[in-house]
């Protein structure tokens, strides 16, 4: 990167932080009504976030020294436009710090990040019912791409299909 500056608030995270970022996962799977889904170790997050072989980055929004919320995100490549991009995983600012401008400070941090580096895209998708977050988007000129429809294949069915 080069000069890279990033929003008030905003930082990159380190290995330091891994707590942090997992019980910030955790609070948004209970969010998004599944507090049970979190397999996530801070094993994991220390392999593929801050390990040799990271595949993923995360921006802490604090606030008072506090991370108060999380931007994960991972670049992802696009075969159209020949040019890398950004796939945010998770978005997530706690519940008494929702309007205070933090997590438009994430997609800004995100977003200079993907100017900066070249980048052509930030993309990421959200619940249906989570129409809080839909507005936050829309009014940041975001555009659903109702067009297309996402797949996820796990489990039982990912582990036939490898077989």
């Amino acid at each position: 990167m080069s000069d890279l500056r990033l929003p008030e608030g905003i930082r990159i995270a380190g290995p330091e932080d891994v707590p942090d970022i997992l019980r910030l996962i955790r609070e948004l799977a209970t969010y998004e009504r599944e507090p049970d889904a979190v397999a996530t170790t801070e094993a994991d997050i220390e392999r593929w976030v801050f390990g040799a072989d990271a595949v993923a980055s995360v921006l802490i929004a604090e606030s008072e020294g506090r991370a108060v919320g999380m931007a994960l995100w991972f670049r992802n490549f696009s075969t159209w436009t020949g040019q890398p991009g950004v796939y945010l995983e998770d978005l997530f600012v706690e519940p008494e710090h929702r309007g205070s401008g933090l997590g438009k400070a994430l997609l800004v941090a995100l977003a200079r990040i993907a100017v900066d580096r070249g980048y052509r895209r930030v993309e990421w998708v959200v619940v249906n019912w989570n129409a809080p977050s839909i507005a936050f988007y829309d009014s940041l000129g975001a555009v659903p791409q109702d067009e297309w429809t996402s797949y996820r294949l796990t489990g039982d069915a990912l582990a036939r299909l490898g077989a």
